[in-house]
Formats: structure tokens, C-alpha cells, sequence
């Protein structure tokens, strides 16, 4: 039976606490969770646009190898943290070495991963042991690699051109991401700020530099982007733990990595705030949903991206009025003209977990969602405690979070006992 624990937890966290570019001159932070978080979101542009004509039943096989190749990706960056990428990379050329230091990996991965699902671990198992990843999938997540840690060296470049190692640095991220050209959207992505998907890439980005709980400090820090991918990450947990469906699966990761998108044109805003003024949160929804449509479905629409735009629509709960809404897409009824959209609909947990739960619904939880949310923050909260750096918010934080989700439940999931294991 699948089991979520605090060691599993803890370790997506850790990714919080591991710099990148470490040894060079940095304008900012540029932490791991960030640029996975980034990584992601670019996959699932470039993973929308390389299946459209697919058949619904391979879009979601590729969907999952890109999400559970991502994870994969970010469960071996976390073990092997204190090797640069050139010394990884000769390592890699090397059958002997490369699968000695893959089997340490999995050694070092497998009391924290295995207990979640016996099927999720010989995934994780198969796809570290390949050291040739040619597929679509490993091609999207390629690109997508190159796309964020090129952005992040877009930031450092011009502090560090004292540096001898930065032209051939810089070379290599254009070589092999222009190889990559084929791929649709990569184009788009090389243009930069010149068009609306590079735009899109590139405002998703600047979501590193939104710390959260902006007023107050703590250990580690955390920005809006890779509390993001926490949250898709745990959202992604829950999922195997309750038995979702693929597409409730895939549509849960991306619900959670994209949830907080509006801030980038809002920014964060703490809790006691948004509670200080009753009619504050449905102001502060309607502003996010005029920002976005202007600022990002508009465009994105106006320059062909319009699937795009509609499926991101989807994970934010337009439709419903919140991302936190339990849903199905339904196909749209008989006799509607050709090309009309499929009706969004709510339902209940409990019809998620039976009638609604197939990939044709295209289903998509509210509740569970929002439980990872409130657990990521939890975490935030009380690791930067048990660092040492408290204050009356965090503490606060911490003992209302734990209060909420004491009794709560999902299906066979206790979510509070996952609380209840932070002591």
C-alpha cells in the first residue's frame, strides 16, 4: 500500500537549501527547487505543443514520463549535490563509474522513495539506470534543462566576465539547446522576449525572485516559484497514495505547479493579510484574473497559443472561479457545433474517487491540492523554526496549519498524520 513520509517530504524540501552556481558571482540566490520549478513549467509548455494531434491516450503515457522523468531528475540532483555538471558529465561518459554512482544513488533513494509505490520506485530504477535518453520525453526534458539553467546564466553573465570559463559556458547552452530546434517551441524559446511563449517562459521566471513570507525571516528562504513545485510534487504523492487516475495525476502535478502563477503580477500576500479584509481575497482573485487574462491568456491566444492558454485556464480554475475546486471536463453536449470546448464541472472528492476517477473526465482535485499547499507551507514555516529563526507568524503558522488539518482526511490518506510526524 503506498506510504507518504516525512522523510519524503523533507527531502523535495531540501532542494531549498542547495545553491546553484555557487562559485561564481551571483545578483540573487539561484536555488535548485527554483530552476526545477522552472524546468517544469517549460517542459509542460513544450510537452503541450509537441503532442497536439496525439491521440489522448499517448498524450498522457508522454505526460507521465515527462513528470515522473522530472522528479527522477531532481531525486538524483539532490543526492549527488556537491558535483559540478562538467565532473558529472565525465563521470557519465564512463559506463563503469556512471554505474557505480547510479547505484549509490539508489541506494541513498530507496528507504526514502520506495515506501510511497513498489510501481513508482522501478520506474525511478529504470530510468536512472539509462544513461542513453533519446525519447521525446528525455528530449522535452533536455530542452527544457537547458532553457533554465541558460536563463539563470543569462542573470550571472554580465557579473562574471572576468571569469575564463564563462565563453565556453555560455557556448554550450546555445549549441545544445539550437540542437534542439526541432522540438517545437524551442524556436520560441531561443527568441527570448520577442514572442508571446518566450514571454510566457520568461515572466514564469521572474517568480525566483518573489520570496515568500516576504516579511519575515526565515531559514531556509523560499520563493513563490519553488513553493510551486513543492506543492506539485506533493500534489503529485498524494495522487499515487489515493489511487488517481493517470490524467487526475498529471493534471494534479501541474495544478500545483502553476497555482500561484498570478503572483507574478500581484505578488505574495501573507495570510493575515488577506484575512485582515473580508471582501480582500475575492478582490484580490478578481485583480489575478484581469491581470492574467491581459497579461498572459490574451497574448498567448492572440499568437496561436490559444490550446495553451485554455489548459493552463483549466489549472487555475477559471472555469469554477478557484484552483482549489474539484473538476471533470465533460465532452461537449450532442448536437453543439463542431470545435466547441468541453464543459468544466464540479464535483466532489467522493465522485473522484469512484465515478469521476478515468482519464476521460480529465479530472482534477481541489481539496487535495490545497492540502499540499498548506502542507509545503507548513514545512516552510516549521523548518525555518527548527533552524532557529522563529517569530510570532511562523508560529502562528505553524500551530494553525497543524489545527485545520488535524482530523482531515482523503480517501485512505490522514494528511493530519503527516502533520502530526512534524514534531
Amino acid at each position: 500500500m503506498p506510504s507518504i513520509r516525512k522523510s519524503l517530504l523533507q527531502f523535495v524540501f531540501s532542494g531549498a537549501y542547495m545553491k546553484r552556481w555557487n562559485d561564481k558571482l551571483r545578483p540573487v540566490e539561484l536555488l535548485e527547487v527554483d530552476k526545477q520549478a522552472h524546468k517544469m513549467i517549460v517542459a509542460w509548455l513544450l510537452l503541450q505543443l509537441n503532442t497536439r494531434g496525439l491521440p489522448a491516450e499517448e498524450r498522457l503515457r508522454l505526460g507521465a514520463e515527462v513528470v515522473e522523468g522530472g522528479l527522477f531528475d531532481y531525486f538524483y540532483r539532490l543526492v549527488i549535490t556537491d558535483i559540478k555538471p562538467p565532473v558529472f558529465y565525465r563521470i557519465k561518459e564512463n559506463e563503469a563509474h556512471y554505474r557505480e554512482l547510479t547505484e549509490w544513488v539508489a541506494e541513498e533513494l530507496e528507504h526514502i522513495v520506495r515506501p510511497l509505490d513498489e510501481d513508482f520506485w522501478q520506474r525511478l530504477l529504470t530510468y536512472i539506470r539509462r544513461r542513453e535518453k533519446n525519447t521525446l520525453a528525455d528530449r522535452i526534458l533536455t530542452a527544457a534543462h537547458l532553457y533554465a539553467s541558460g536563463w539563470e546564466f543569462n542573470l550571472i553573465k554580465p557579473l562574471n566576465t572576468f571569469d575564463d570559463e564563462m565563453p565556453d559556458i555560455d557556448g554550450s547552452f546555445q549549441t545544445r539547446l539550437t540542437a534542439m530546434a526541432d522540438l517545437a517551441g524551442v524556436p520560441e524559446l531561443i527568441g527570448g522576449s520577442s514572442n508571446a511563449l518566450g514571454r510566457f517562459a520568461n515572466l514564469c521566471g521572474q517568480l525566483r525572485f518573489q520570496k515568500r513570507w516576504s516579511q519575515t525571516p526565515r531559514i531556509p528562504e523560499t520563493s513563490v516559484i519553488g513553493h510551486m513545485f513543492i506543492v506539485a510534487c506533493y500534489a503529485y504523492f498524494f495522487s499515487i497514495a489515493v489511487g488517481a487516475c493517470p490524467a487526475r495525476r498529471l493534471n494534479n502535478f501541474f495544478c500545483g505547479l502553476f497555482h500561484d502563477l498570478p503572483e507574478v503580477l500581484t505578488r505574495d500576500i501573507i495570510s493575515p493579510v488577506k484575512r485582515s479584509v473580508k471582501q480582500l481575497p475575492e478582490l484580490i482573485r478578481q485583480y489575478e484574473e484581469q491581470e492574467m487574462q491581459e497579461r498572459v491568456f490574451a497574448l498567448l491566444d492572440k499568437a496561436g497559443y490559444g490550446d495553451v492558454a485554455s489548459r493552463l485556464g483549466y489549472f487555475l480554475g477559471l472555469a469554477t472561479g478557484s484552483e482549489f475546486d474539484e473538476t471533470v471536463r465533460e465532452p461537449a453536449p450532442d448536437g453543439a457545433p463542431d470545435g466547441t470546448a468541453p464543459v468544466v464541472r464540479k464535483v466532489t472528492f467522493d465522485e473522484l474517487q469512484s465515478t469521476c476517477n478515468i482519464d476521460a473526465l480529465d479530472p482534477k482535485d481541489g481539496r487535495l491540492v490545497k492540502a499540499c499547499d498548506t502542507l509545503a507551507a507548513f514545512i516552510e514555516a516549521h523548518t525555518s523554526v527548527r533552524n532557529g529563526v522563529t517569530s510570532s507568524h511562523l508560529q502562528e503558522a505553524i500551530a494553525r496549519l497543524r489545527g485545520e488539518y488535524r482530523r482531515v482526511s482523503l480517501g485512505p490518506l490522514h494528511v493530519g498524520a503527516l502533520f502530526a510526524d512534524f514534531d
